[in-house]
């Protein structure tokens, strides 16, 4: 009896709130003021009407790029998106490979004495610049003074000999072959005498290249010989710049080739490509490479870490600025260009990245290439183009980097 009474009181409840909304109003926003008001009872007596209500969207279709949805926007009567191009031509782009390495005097040469003897006298220092022929050390000359003597001697009492047999072979007095024997004794002691003057020369040791004296430096009072050089000499004019060539650069590599070397001390001269290994190393499998650079002034020193860029050649790309490159709708990077009033896309592939730009492959010889607007149209867009010289477009782009 209970459950009767709780279930017909709850019954009242849903017909006094079903009457009470239906004597109400619904309302769908977003139509203005006192717009998309409706009865509720009319949506129930009309068989559902409220379904239809929904809320249809007018906006572009966010899936599109930023141009599709001017182009859509616009229509076809929309006058022609305007644009700035700059015309490009191909250019010989230096083909330069970077190699790491170090400098190395060309000759170091220890000055090493012909004769045995003590040093009496060093007539240089270190680092002190000399020519071939100057003295470095001087030997005592002991008793090559006494032999270079007695050789004279020796050849004057030949002389004599041979002088007077010829004035008696001249007059018949003596047999003609008679002059043989002494003739050998005068060549003899001729030759002695050339040893002896030889000898004595030798205590006087000459540089035998130009350069700069090194260490060791013989000192005064020590032995030199053979084994006890008197000086070492470097040679620094010219310089050498060695490195070693990847096995995959060595195609290009080839002797002659035009090299700028740049020192880590700022020193950049220009050299030639002078020797190319032709067995790799097992190690690196690299192949060693010098490059002679000249050093008159001696402002590259020997050992120095220094940066070589050698130009292998030439190939056509395009010299283009950073900025007018872009991406298509598929990630593609290139260039947005103008061909017959119309938008059209070039893949590019950068080969190089300078101070002055990019150069880059792919392009036709001459391209119209858009640099204001480019992404604001899409291929076959027709734009209203207006073409300006690269040199003002490099202006502008100085003018701005300069105000900002």
């Amino acid at each position: 009896m209970r459950a009767i009474f709780s279930y017909g009181v709850a019954g009242l409840i849903v017909l006094g709130v079903g009457g009470w909304l239906a004597t109400g109003t619904l309302v769908a926003g977003g139509n203005g003021p006192g717009n998309g008001e409706k009865q509720i009872i009319a949506l129930i007596t009309k068989g559902g009407e409220g379904a239809e209500v929904k809320h249809h969207s007018t906006g572009p279709d966010p899936h599109l790029t930023i141009a599709e949805r001017v182009a859509a926007s616009s229509g076809a009567e929309a006058p022609a998106q305007s644009v700035r191009t700059v015309t490009y031509t191909v250019q010989p782009m230096a083909i330069e490979v970077p190699l790491r390495g170090r400098t190395e005097a060309k000759t170091n040469v220890s000055v090493i004495p012909q004769t045995s003897g003590t040093i009496e006298e060093v007539l240089v220092e270190k680092g002190q610049k000399v020519s071939a022929g100057d003295v470095l050390c001087r030997l005592d000359k002991g008793d090559r003074q006494a032999a270079v003597a007695q050789a004279e001697a020796a050849v004057a009492t030949a002389q004599s000999a041979f002088d007077a047999n010829a004035a008696l072979r001249e007059k018949g007095l003596s047999p003609a072959n008679s002059g043989l024997q002494l003739e050998a004794a005068l060549k003899q002691a001729q030759a002695g005498l050339d040893n002896a003057k030889t000898e004595l020369e030798r205590t006087d040791v000459k540089a035998t290249i130009s350069g700069v004296v090194q260490a060791p430096l013989a000192s005064v009072g020590s032995m030199a010989g053979p084994s006890a050089p008197c000086a070492t000499i470097v040679q620094l004019d010219p310089m050498l710049f060695k490195t070693q060539v990847p096995e995959a650069r060595m195609q290009y590599a080839r002797v002659g080739l035009p090299a700028t070397v740049t020192t880590v001390t700022g020193k950049s001269v220009e050299g030639k490509v002078s020797y190319l290994s032709s067995v790799a190393d097992d190690a690196t499998r690299s192949f060693a490479a010098e490059i002679e650079i000249p050093n008159a002034d001696g402002a590259v020193l020997d050992g120095i870490t220094a940066q070589a860029v050698v130009n292998v050649g030439t190939a056509p790309a395009h010299l283009l600025p950073q900025s007018v490159l872009t991406l298509d709708d598929e990630g593609v990077l290139g260039i947005r260009a103008v061909e017959n009033s119309k938008v059209a896309f070039y893949p590019v592939t950068i080969v190089m990245d300078t101070r002055d730009g990019v150069w880059v492959t792919g392009l036709p010889a001459s391209v119209d290439i858009i640099t204001v607007g480019q992404e604001f149209v899409i291929p076959g867009q027709t734009v209203d183009a207006t073409n300006v010289s690269a040199a003002d477009a490099a202006k502008e782009v100085k003018a701005e980097g300069v105000q900002s």
